[in-house]
């Protein structure tokens, strides 16, 4: 009998399918997570930190924030993992163990995190801070603080970067004391000549008061560390479904995103293979998460954003702002050319498209098919994330009719919805060139429409 309780000579399909977002984040991932979470085995975050934060709403009206923890710790079935793909901040991580726990959630037994995950230090933030801050006011002028790339400050960066350097401190280096102080002494000592000659910060790092900090961190987390990727392997090789949760999206991507504006990771699907530790064969669906519109947190190029009252209207009734930092997200149009592109990147065999109840009282609205360069006039209708070419470019739209004085409320099927709204998902689909699989139309669990057939809804079936 396995752990997962088959026999080795019982066989099951597994299922594995990757939530990804395919803008620039924020696009409702966890709700789509936590809606599809009662229905798998296996919850498992891939990449990221702390800086991503998805928002559940459940049913009793309860909201909650999470920020590393998977989606899918509310429902009580769902077994969660945290991948050695995501760099971990054991503040965050354990005020968040709390706060579920102090809700009556059971986290002990449910939540297993890698072992060979990177963990945020002190440093980190610092360093992270006293970057941006530098980038932002070299030379004092508007050219210099355009360079910022406007990350939350919260270590990612500056974790991942040694990680690659080789010198980040994983959780397993934590059972090694003795190694432990070693590897911490000659970071530190390297940070804090970082912080005072090049940053000139007037606080630097604690040796002594780090080391003592992990070590209770150390004792607070070893319930819940394990080889997740052995896991993991055993679970597929059972036949149970997993569901792996991206942070950040696509257009964020450290290689395929809008760089240098992105994190530090990889949230398209191949971050799911090397963030987790399976198999690309294990992955037979990828489900892309977009907003009936677009936003974006931070600076970095933005082709449909709206500097004008729809702009601030999408903001204002969307309620975008950062669940992590509570910064105002910069809004536009659907752009159906970025979507395409992540769309093509990642494999995306349908959408769940968030927030469509928000465009609900505009008399019309408008959909991004292709750009046009302001040089010389050349319509593209592909994405790139060159920026001197992004800089060039300006949308070219199609407008449909609003649904203004039409509520979608109520609705529990996409045939119920007002019939300017289902034109607009219609071209949609045709524009992405993928089907919508899941609507949603409210922050709720129960305001969700679900596509039984997907072809029948598709006009590209």
């Amino acid at each position: 009998m396995s752990r997962f309780g088959l026999n080795s000579s019982e066989t099951r399909s597994p299922t594995c399918t990757i939530v990804l977002g395919t803008q620039w984040g924020d696009e409702g991932k966890g709700k789509i997570v936590d809606l599809l979470a009662k229905d798998v085995d296996i919850v498992a975050r891939y990449q990221g930190g702390a800086n991503a934060g998805h928002t559940i709403r459940l049913p009793d009206g309860r909201e909650f924030v999470l920020h590393l923890i998977p989606s899918g710790i509310f429902h009580e079935d769902a077994v969660c993992v945290i991948g050695n793909g995501v760099v971990i901040d054991p503040v965050a991580l354990l005020d968040e163990i709390r706060m579920i726990e102090a809700e009556g959630i059971r986290v002990k037994g449910r939540l297993f995190i890698s072992h060979n995950a990177h963990l945020i230090m002190p440093y980190h933030k610092m360093l992270d801070v006293a970057a941006e801050q530098r980038m932002s006011t070299q030379a004092g002028d508007g050219d210099a603080a355009a360079k910022a790339i406007g990350t939350t400050g919260r270590g990612i960066g500056p974790a991942y970067e040694d990680k690659f350097a080789r010198k980040g401190i994983r959780i397993v280096d934590l059972l090694d004391r003795e190694s432990l102080r070693e590897k911490l002494r000659h970071n530190i000592a390297e940070k804090n000549e970082l912080l005072d000659k090049f940053y000139g910060a007037s606080q630097l790092c604690d040796v002594d008061k780090i080391i003592a900090e992990y070590e209770v961190f150390d004792r607070e987390m070893d319930a819940y560390i394990t080889d997740t990727s052995l896991m993991l392997n055993r679970a597929i090789r059972a036949g149970k479904s997993l569901l792996l949760e991206g942070a950040q999206a696509a257009l964020l991507d450290i290689d395929f995103g809008t760089y240098p504006f992105v994190t530090s990771s990889n949230p398209t699907a191949g971050g799911a293979c090397t963030g987790l530790g399976i198999p690309p064969m294990a992955i037979n669906r990828v489900l892309g998460v977009a907003k009936a519109y677009t936003t974006r947190v931070g600076n970095g190029p933005f082709p449909t954003e709206l500097l004008d009252e729809t702009g601030e209207r999408l903001r204002t009734v969307g309620r975008e702002f950062g669940a992590t930092t509570g910064r105002p997200r910069r809004c536009g149009w659907f752009d159906a050319v970025a979507v395409r592109y992540t769309n093509m990147i990642n494999g995306v065999s349908s959408l769940a498209l968030t927030k469509l109840d928000v465009l609900s009282g505009l008399d019309e609205v408008k959909i991004c098919t292709r750009y046009e360069r302001m040089s010389d006039g050349r319509e593209l209708e592909h994405f790139t994330n060159d920026l001197r070419q992004l800089a060039d470019i300006r949308p070219i739209y199609e407008s449909f009719e609003g649904w203004s004085k039409e509520s979608m409320q109520g609705a529990t099927s996409r045939e119920d919805l007002p019939v300017a709204t289902q034109r607009y998902l219609d071209a949609i689909e045709r524009e992405v060139e993928c089907p919508l699989e899941i609507i949603s139309i409210g922050a709720g669990r129960n305001e969700t429409l679900r596509a039984e057939n997907i072809a029948a809804y598709s006009s590209i079936a």
